[in-house]
């Protein structure tokens, strides 16, 4: 994009960013931009298919587009949450505390119930001009096999998650990302398992160096997003933050909203 259609870019996503328009309103048309923002319709959708790449717009129909998160479905009332009467520690160390919890469901008696309390972690998907992911070919013992993994790792206390996204991909990959985005706040196994994962999207990357974490590296590659599912139904994404992280560029790439209300 030139410097023209740049400025327009930012102040557009200034717009976003800020909640100028809630969840579900329609964005201002392509007539009333070009207008207002001085700009000729072939570069205004460049800025628009970007903002939808990140996840900002989605498209409905030709040429409308809409702030995503609106939602129809209301949170249900009456349904009362679980007892907690204590808790105790089982095992305890830097890196996992298994606990137990003594709890009431709704209706049912006391019982004794496992928690395994993890790390909060960062979790990173950057993507490039040519609609490429970063990521890792690694070895992961556990389940004994290789596969692909998004740069992440552990937020250190006191750290902004986004400074741990930042940090992890340069440490793990040598590229350092233009910009990030936090997209979700997810929780991989809720039923048993307290591990906050924070995802996060980048667009644009320069390479600052070789990567300084060697037993994290492994290979690293710029996937094409058109082998993604290929690659999940060969069973090489590990890890529920690659998978959360991909499935979200995915369905908020250009074309895929128009696609699916239609």
């Amino acid at each position: 994009m030139g410097p023209k259609t740049t400025k327009v870019y930012e102040a557009l996503r200034a717009r976003l960013c800020a909640g100028k328009y809630a969840p579900g309103d329609r964005f201002p048309s392509e007539r009333t931009l070009t207008e207002e923002l001085g700009i000729g319709r072939t570069a205004l959708r460049q800025v628009l298919a970007r903002l939808v790449a990140e996840g900002l717009l989605e498209v409905r129909g030709r040429s409308s587009y809409r702030v995503p998160g609106a939602v129809s479905v209301q949170q249900p009332e009456g349904v009362e949450p679980w007892r907690i009467y204590g808790e105790r520690n089982v095992y305890d160390n830097r890196w996992v505390k298994l606990q137990l919890w003594d709890v009431e469901p709704p209706g049912v008696e006391r019982f004794e119930h496992h928690v395994v309390k993890l790390h909060h972690v960062a979790v990173t998907a950057v993507i490039d001009d040519q609609d490429r992911v970063l990521m890792m070919w690694r070895y992961r013992f556990v389940p004994k096999q290789f596969g692909w993994e998004l740069p992440g790792g552990i937020v250190d206390e006191g750290e902004d998650p986004s400074d741990t996204a930042l940090r992890e991909t340069v440490e793990e990959t040598g590229w350092r990302p233009k910009s990030l985005e936090h997209v979700v706040t997810y929780q991989p196994m809720v039923g048993m398992v307290d591990s906050p994962h924070e995802i996060f999207v980048g667009q644009g990357a320069e390479r600052v160096g070789d990567p300084s974490d060697l037993e994290e590296a492994g290979h690293i590659e710029w996937i094409p997003l058109a082998d993604v599912p290929g690659l999940m139904a060969r069973g090489e994404l590990m890890g529920s933050g690659t998978l959360v992280a991909l499935l979200h560029i995915l369905a908020t790439r250009p074309g895929r909203s128009a696609t699916a209300s239609r």
